[in-house]
């Protein structure tokens, strides 16, 4: 088979896959004709079912045709040898009735249980035309072809498609509850000179204060708290009462800096009483 032809037949066996939900093994049912046809053209038939639908297959054939074949006589005993192969299809007739009747009663309307149709019978194929999803192959000049969708399919995959887009009846009643409820009317933009941007404006000194203050102790002196970290901490320039003797102030000069040190002068001891009587 040619590359083209095989990407049409892959092409058609998808629309049937996802459309009408066909898989594989696919299921065919075969005609005493299409046996007849794959002996006189020498062909295997299993085997180009599965290339022309390209997947694997399962052919079928009932009774009936089984026994159309047997009344054609011994000629046709090969056929009748290559229709025993295949599995047999359960048609309920008590009674033998011809085999395009048989598979018309087999596939249906509506074709529910998915059957490809391997028939040679002309009758049988143009009938089959009317009933959506029903693949069809036959035999031309000893090639086996897969026929196009016909236009009852067309129409029947065209509507399954636009009944998918519509909602279903759950989704219109919930539609129709929810436009009866009114909804909120949209918040008005203000309009006009924005303000400035929160992060760019320096934020305000808290002036006030909560109550006095009281001074923080450390060891033996007592500190302001409106003294400030790394602020010199003045001297305390009354000398305490155990100081005796007087204070004179030296100045040094070191390094261009000048620095005052006190330094205590030990006063001299006065003669005493009893020494001056002496």
């Amino acid at each position: 088979m040619r590359q083209k032809r095989a990407k049409a037949y892959r092409k058609l066996m998808s629309l049937y896959a996802m459309s009408f939900g066909f898989r594989q093994p696919y299921q065919v049912l075969v005609d005493s004709d299409m046996c007849k046809a794959a002996i006189a053209h020498k062909i295997e038939l299993v085997q180009q079912l599965g290339v022309v639908l390209q997947g694997t297959v399962k052919p079928m054939i009932t009774q009936c045709c089984i026994h159309e074949l047997y009344l054609q006589g011994r000629s046709e005993q090969p056929a009748v040898d290559l229709a025993k192969t295949f599995e047999r299809r359960k048609c309920n007739h008590k009674e033998a009735i011809p085999g395009d009747e048989c598979l018309t009663s087999v596939i249906g309307e509506a074709n529910k249980h998915r059957y490809v149709l391997a028939s040679q019978s002309q009758s049988l194929r143009s009938s089959m035309r009317n009933i959506p999803a029903v693949p069809i192959v036959h035999v031309n000049r000893s090639v086996m072809i897969l026929e196009p969708p016909s236009d009852a399919t067309i129409r029947t995959k065209n509507s399954t498609e636009q009944k998918a887009l519509m909602p279903s009846a759950s989704e219109l009643a919930h539609i129709a509850s929810t436009s009866q409820v009114e909804t909120a009317a949209p918040k008005k933009k203000r309009k006009g000179p924005k303000g400035p941007n929160p992060l760019s404006v320096k934020k305000r000194q808290n002036t006030t204060s909560t109550g006095p203050t009281k001074p923080v102790k450390r060891g033996n002196s007592e500190q302001s708290p409106s003294r400030t970290i790394g602020e010199k901490r003045k001297h305390n320039d009354n000398p305490g009462p155990d100081t005796s003797g007087a204070l004179e102030g030296v100045v040094h000069s070191i390094g261009g800096h000048k620095r005052k040190r006190r330094r205590k002068t030990v006063a001299a001891s006065a003669p005493s009483d009893h020494a001056s009587d002496d």
